[in-house]
């Protein structure tokens, strides 16, 4: 199943909230092995408690907290699935910590953070979307899905 526009400007918005900064340093720890396995297992690793936003087949997703932060966990049925779905939030702005078939998004210091503990590589989305005026707009581009 394809995920549709509507999908993304969900995801979207919830990565706009999950952003309430821009974070900085560019500490590179060592990165662990990648973590795999379902929603729960990664959200497990993360110690997050997810808070579940979608649960469809081709996507699962899910709200977590690191302390004060916000972060949007979400996994997908196929790598496909999950390349689209990063190449269209992108536009949102925010910093995504990519694993196989997992995602999370949020602050740069708090994906940062979990890669700590998940592995998974750094990708960052739309940079004029990544400034402290980028969440605004990004929850209305959101809001705008038709």
């Amino acid at each position: 199943m394809r995920l549709t526009r509507p999908m993304l400007a969900l995801v979207g918005a919830a990565a706009a909230l999950a952003l309430a900064g821009c974070g900085s340093g560019d500490d590179q720890a060592a990165v662990p092995e990648t973590a795999t396995g379902s929603l729960e297992h990664i959200a497990a690793e993360a110690k997050c408690k997810p808070d579940m936003q979608t649960d469809a087949d081709e996507i699962r997703q899910a709200l977590c907290k690191s302390g004060k932060e916000k972060y949007v966990l979400a996994t997908f049925a196929t790598d496909r699935g999950q390349r689209e779905w990063i190449n269209g939030a992108k536009d949102y702005g925010g910093y995504y910590l990519v694993g196989r078939k997992w995602v999370a998004v949020g602050e740069q210091k708090t994906v940062t953070a979990l890669q700590t503990t998940l592995g998974g590589t750094m990708e960052e989305g739309s940079a004029h979307m990544n400034n402290h005026g980028g969440g605004s707009e990004a929850t209305h581009s959101a809001g705008h899905s038709g």
